[in-house]
């Protein structure tokens, strides 16, 4: 049986959402664009859906756009942002999420102008730095995501927003990673434009959604029907947008005792590894997700690691999943001045509500067993013997 570590790369899809989503597969068939009755009946189950997830943020209703993800709901934010403000700034945290990261540079490859903000090697953003760029006032959007999907880091993004629009801008925030492991609040984060995905939270893949607030002006990036306040054309996925809803629904139920049971296990393994020689810890004091640690062990690189505790049976990641398989460093890690060889060796644990201590004890124990200096010590022991 494998042991799984990789939620911040997708969950497990929670039986009760499934449940929820069974019906609507067969009775609930037609077109919710539709007038009939029958297209008004799916009408009624998205819309339902659509408060569920407003409610996860404390939203309004009307101000979520479902998607087909957090990518797309990313890209609409940036790409819909800065169309409706031509000529003018894009600043991007320098750890953002792929979705956000090669959007901006395929925007600034088409002319858009970018700039990343630095963080430092914890990987807390440089709000100095951002608060002196912003007096220039050519800005129109920052993305700054609200905890990162490699290291956990969480943002201060109250006050990001604070710094923004008094500058006269907008702020997006990639909450991906966040919602449904952390308190989100859309009145006190002070956003702008807010993505979300389902299957980050024990929802079915393939449906996210964008909060667009009242302050915001988007020129839509996707043309049909004008589906989605006409943001968003395309016919509704309505099966994975109840499932949405109804792990959104799941989500404010469970919040606190699942942020307990996480941080449990997250404070467990962080003293485990903080045990075991040759392991280094990344983000190591600041606020984090309570299920996120990334981390290095002396003498491997982060894809032999990984293949190691897979042949273990203890699935794991080496970054965002997003970007696996490219065999560079993680941006994230270069950002915050990690070496490149030392980026290269970092493993991502993010748990998950199946974990329990028994299964972080295991990979505690692989990760000992693995270890080169462990080895050495052992051979050094038997040899004196």
């Amino acid at each position: 049986m494998t042991l799984y570590f990789d939620h911040n790369a997708t969950t497990p899809l929670d039986p009760r959402v499934l449940e929820r989503m069974l019906p609507v597969f067969g009775a609930t068939y037609a077109n919710a664009s539709s007038l009939h009755r029958t297209g008004r009946n799916a009408r009624d189950v998205v819309e339902r859906a659509r408060a569920q997830v407003a409610a996860l943020v404390g939203a309004p209703s009307q101000s979520v756009v479902f998607t087909s993800g957090g990518t797309e709901a990313d890209n609409l934010a940036l790409r819909g942002a800065m169309a409706a403000q031509p000529g003018r700034t894009l600043l991007i945290g320098a750890t953002e999420h792929p979705a956000v990261l090669e959007c901006a540079e395929a925007m600034e490859r088409d002319g858009v102008k970018l700039e990343r903000i630095p963080v430092d090697r914890d990987g807390r953003l440089d709000l100095a730095w951002l608060e002196r760029r912003l007096q220039a006032g050519d800005v129109a959007l920052v993305s700054v995501m609200l905890a990162n999907n490699e290291t956990g880091v969480i943002n201060d993004i109250p006050l990001v927003a604070d710094l923004v629009h008094a500058a006269g801008a907008w702020l997006h925030s990639d909450a991906v990673q966040a919602a449904g492991k952390h308190p989100i609040d859309w009145s006190d984060l002070g956003v702008d434009l807010l993505s979300l995905s389902s299957h980050k939270l024990y929802g079915p893949k393939g449906v996210g959604a964008l909060v667009v607030g009242e302050r915001a002006v988007l020129h839509r990036q996707m043309h049909g029907g004008g589906q989605e306040s006409g943001l968003r054309g395309g016919t509704e996925n309505v099966p994975a947008i109840v499932g949405f809803g109804a792990a959104a629904e799941l989500a404010i139920e469970e919040l606190a005792a699942r942020r307990a049971h996480l941080q449990t296990l997250r404070d467990l393994l962080d003293a485990g590894l903080d045990q075991i020689p040759g392991v280094e810890r990344f983000a190591a004091a600041a606020t984090r997700l309570c299920n996120t640690t990334q981390f290095r062990l002396d003498g491997f690189d982060g894809e032999s690691l990984l293949m190691a505790l897979d042949q273990a049976g203890c699935a794991v990641s080496s970054g965002s999943a997003c970007a696996s398989g490219k065999g560079e460093p993680s941006h994230v890690l270069l950002a915050m001045g990690i070496p490149a060889e030392q980026a290269k060796g970092a493993i991502r644990v993010s748990l998950g509500m199946g974990n329990t201590a028994e299964d972080v004890q295991a990979l505690l124990a692989e990760l000992q067993r693995l270890n080169p200096a462990t080895s050495r010590l052992m051979r050094s022991v038997s040899l004196s013997a």
